[in-house]
């Protein structure tokens, strides 16, 4: 459940920049630094143990640790509480503290590391996907790529595509769910549709099977369309939604 899990440094690497800096604050102490497998890791089975650092946000875990560690037999830590240092440089949408989760926000837009190639993947068309829940910024970005010389394939307005009368999904459709699904002007009524598949997890794999294909396939025709009109340059050929 972390945010931008994608952009967590490796453990080692974290590991390592943690027990640099350790050192370079105390290098007398002896350090042992472990990965955490479950919520407690040794907290609640080394018997070694006498004191946890926790943060007013993180007491309570300190707390539940206390309370295994009597469970096990084993004496309670003293919980010294510090202070959250406030980031002085933070926006709008990022946390108060300073937060891991606020730096891996900022690194969305930088390179992270070079470009691979891929001698099996052609030059063009280039494709990206644009993927994620409502109000994440996919329009803004894909108007933005647009401007920049992309060829903008909108996967929701395909979806709506597939349905209506000579799209490819709306005879199998039909087939499938009946003639009550259908408008009078013998357009597919959506609100009918969703309310038979809906909550019915076999019903709704039914339509999806029909579907999605049928998307993926304008898709792919659309990426064609791209390269044909001379959209597969060195940015970007075709943006994808969905």
């Amino acid at each position: 459940d972390k945010v931008l899990p994608e952009l967590i440094e490796p453990y080692e690497l974290r590991a390592a920049k943690l027990r640099e800096f350790l050192e370079d604050v105390k290098p007398s102490l002896c350090y042992d630094i472990v990965p955490l497998a479950d919520p407690f890791g040794p907290s609640i089975t080394d018997p070694d143990l006498q004191c946890l650092v926790v943060s007013e946000e993180t007491r309570r875990g300190g707390e539940a640790v206390n309370r295994k560690r009597l469970e096990n037999g084993l004496p309670e830590l003293t919980l010294h509480e510090i202070q959250l240092m406030k980031d002085p440089v933070r926006s709008q949408n990022e946390e108060e503290k300073i937060s891991s989760s606020s730096l891996r926000q900022r690194l969305l837009g930088t390179l992270l590391q070079p470009p691979r190639q891929d001698p099996a993947q052609p030059l063009r068309p280039y494709v990206i996907g644009l993927t994620g829940g409502t109000g994440s910024g996919k329009t803004s970005i894909a108007k933005l790529l647009g401007q920049l010389g992309a060829f903008i394939i909108d996967a929701d307005k395909l979806g709506h595509a597939v349905y209506v009368p000579g799209g490819p999904a709306y005879e199998p459709v039909v087939a499938a769910f009946g003639a009550e699904i259908l408008n009078k002007d013998g357009t597919i009524n959506r609100k009918v549709l969703g309310a038979k598949v809906f909550g019915n997890q076999e019903r709704l794999k039914s339509l999806t099977d029909i579907v999605w294909p049928k998307i993926a396939q304008m898709a792919k025709e659309r990426v064609r369309e791209a390269d044909a009109q001379g959209k597969g340059g060195s940015l970007s050929s075709a943006v994808k939604l969905s």
